[in-house]
């Protein structure tokens, strides 16, 4: 908007968050001649046009991941020194710069103290300590963070829309959830599971293709620990370790809803909670029947299973012990 560009930028965060996608947006943006009032490119102009077609001269690639040494950066350096052909800069994005060996990075460090005033160098990386404070000091830096799961799950309904998909909102809550924020993964997950289950995606192909647990196991566990039914709560166990979950899996994912029926007691804090539709009403109706001691304790048994899982031999019997326990909370009120 002010019309003022550095020549480094450093784009960092997790994988995944779109580090290396908004340096070519951004690459293209400061090419473009006919910028929009919004700061957005107009894809009308030739170098527009250009980026849009893969043939932009002006826009320079290279994965220090496979290209880290000295010889690697004498070429970019050498390469540097044209001007460009059309437009007013030549920008140049290093992924993965972290990569770059020491000697790299000092062979690089006097461009970027001096560059042409055509160049502009936007460098990305997930691992920003791992870069000298020299290259640091002499780039704005901009860090990403991981991706809102409403934010994923939202972006993912309209790719599905476009596509001429039908998704449940569920579904794709699912994985939304599963990819710990990283939009390029759950991109993915959406392409390989639409490409088996076709054009109508359901919670049930997502948790099939993912191996997730369904939620409705852990809904009827807490029903079986409040009624005190210790025999229906191991035969629910039973059947998921015969559909060849592990264990350790089975009980990170029964703290996961215990904290969750936590956050369904207090209406401030139902936003916390990353499911929509059907499974949150079923979440609410079930805090509403359980007490905070309960939850709280019943955490505190799924929580010390989860510590004690990797060092004990019979994983099998610890997990049954915890579950017993949770079934005999409530009565031990009466």
């Amino acid at each position: 908007k002010n019309n003022q560009l550095a020549h480094a930028y450093l784009f960092c965060g997790p994988r995944g968050v779109g580090k290396t996608t908004c340096a070519r947006i951004f690459a293209k943006t400061i090419n473009c001649s006919d910028i929009t009032p919004e700061t957005e490119a107009c894809n009308k102009c030739e170098s527009c046009i250009a980026f849009n077609y893969g043939r932009s001269f002006n826009i320079h690639e290279l994965d220090a991941a496979s290209n880290n040494s000295v010889d690697d950066i004498r070429m970019l350096i050498d390469q540097i020194r044209i001007p460009p052909q059309i437009g007013k800069y030549s920008v140049y994005i290093i992924d993965e710069v972290h990569m770059l060996t020491t000697n790299a990075f000092n062979a690089f460090l006097k461009t970027l103290e001096e560059p042409p005033k055509h160049a502009i160098f936007i460098l990305a990386t997930t691992e920003k300590h791992k870069i000298i404070p020299t290259i640091l000091s002499r780039c704005q830096i901009f860090d990403f963070t991981r991706i809102d799961v409403d934010d994923i799950a939202g972006y993912l309904g309209y790719v599905a829309k476009n596509e001429g998909v039908t998704a449940e909102k569920e579904a794709l809550n699912i994985i939304a959830r599963k990819v710990d924020g990283a939009m390029r993964d759950a991109l993915s997950i959406f392409d390989q599971i639409v490409s088996f289950s076709g054009k109508n995606l359901t919670y049930q192909d997502v948790i099939t293709n993912l191996n997730i647990l369904d939620y409705d196991y852990y809904f009827r566990l807490i029903d079986y620990f409040l009624s005190n039914e210790v025999s229906g709560t191991l035969l629910i166990f039973n059947e998921i370790l015969n559909k060849g979950f592990d264990g350790h899996h089975f009980i990170n994912g029964l703290s996961d809803h215990l904290r969750n029926l936590l956050v369904c007691k207090d209406r401030a804090t139902v936003q916390l909670l990353e499911v929509a539709g059907e499974v949150k009403d079923r979440y609410e109706l079930q805090a509403a029947s359980s007490d905070n001691d309960f939850l709280l304790n019943a955490l505190e048994i799924s929580n010390n299973c989860d510590m004690q899982y990797k060092n004990t031999q019979n994983k099998r019997l610890l997990i049954e012990l915890a579950l017993m326990k949770m079934a005999q909370l409530t009565k031990k009120k009466t």
